[in-house]
């Protein structure tokens, strides 16, 4: 089949987490009709909330006016029916990092979406070609990897499988853009561009406060005023979740040998269940 999609009018968003109400709010405060969906109810009021949260700060910050803030939130409708998803021209997935959950997720939207319809991944490590191939339309599949958090990073980066056209790859930037965001391009090769450099410079951080190279407050310093990044890996680490980072550097590690082996002291805070900022402690302690 030739792809054919001309124009985006309505978007699904599967997970309504950090990643997905994230992305849910940017892509409504751009003007797209949004569903939201999760597998249990109290994921998708947790995720409006959170999307409360955010055009909140919008607002106290002036970014924001009160009538642009309701116009976003009407613009969104939450649903645990993926099938309500069936009529959305373009499906971005933003469920856990598991490869076999994200393949049983493509899977059924294979099953329930149009067949023109546009499937991306918002995954950060994994084969953009390993979850395609669960649908029968493998052409139509991209990465599009946002940051976090969504509403104020600007960058995304767009994944290009073994098998995507040419045509959904334009879209994907396109898209991406109309968003107010700013694209560059990857292969389907592990980490992409971003994880495959900032999972070793947060592991070696690590590593390096581990060893007794600095303080974790003079690593960090170090490294901002430095090399003139906006934090440091061990305040980065914390602000990502120890647990993310760890499951990012794992699969690298797999994919391309020891130089990607995870820091002790990384494993050794997740299995403690420090997570950093999400749960109070990490490198650091927050409110």
């Amino acid at each position: 089949m030739t792809f054919q999609l001309e124009s985006i009018d309505r978007v699904g968003v599967v997970g309504a987490g950090t990643m997905g109400s994230g992305i849910a709010q940017v892509t409504a405060m751009a003007g797209y009709d949004v569903v939201m969906r999760d597998i249990e109810q109290s994921f998708v009021e947790s995720g409006f909330e959170t999307i409360s949260d955010s055009l909140d700060s919008l607002l106290d910050s002036d970014k924001l006016t009160d009538e642009e803030a309701t116009a976003t939130r009407e613009r969104i409708t939450g649903t645990t029916d993926l099938e309500d998803l069936a009529d959305c021209d373009l499906v971005v997935e933003a469920a856990v990092e598991d490869v076999d959950v994200k393949q049983d997720i493509f899977a059924d939207l294979d099953e329930v979406t149009g067949d023109e319809a546009v499937l991306a991944t918002n995954t950060s490590t994994l084969s953009i070609t390993t979850i395609a191939s669960a649908t029968e339309r493998p052409e139509q599949v991209v990465g599009i990897h946002f940051m976090n958090p969504v509403p104020v990073m600007k960058g995304v980066e767009i994944v290009v499988g073994e098998k995507t056209d040419a045509d959904v790859v334009a879209l994907a930037h396109d898209f991406s853009e109309d968003l107010g965001k700013e694209t560059w391009e990857s292969d389907d090769k592990p980490g992409f561009v971003t994880n495959r450099v900032l999972m070793p410079w947060i592991n070696e951080g690590i590593r390096a406060f581990d060893e007794g190279v600095a303080s974790k407050e003079d690593l960090d310093k170090g490294m901002t005023l430095g090399t003139n990044v906006p934090m440091g890996p061990l305040t980065l680490a914390d602000h990502i979740g120890l647990d993310v980072c760890l499951h990012a550097t794992e699969t690298l590690h797999e994919e391309l040998g020891d130089r990607y082996k995870p820091a002790y002291l990384l494993k050794r805070k997740v299995e403690a269940g420090d997570l950093g900022k999400k749960t109070g402690n990490g490198f650091y302690e927050y409110e």
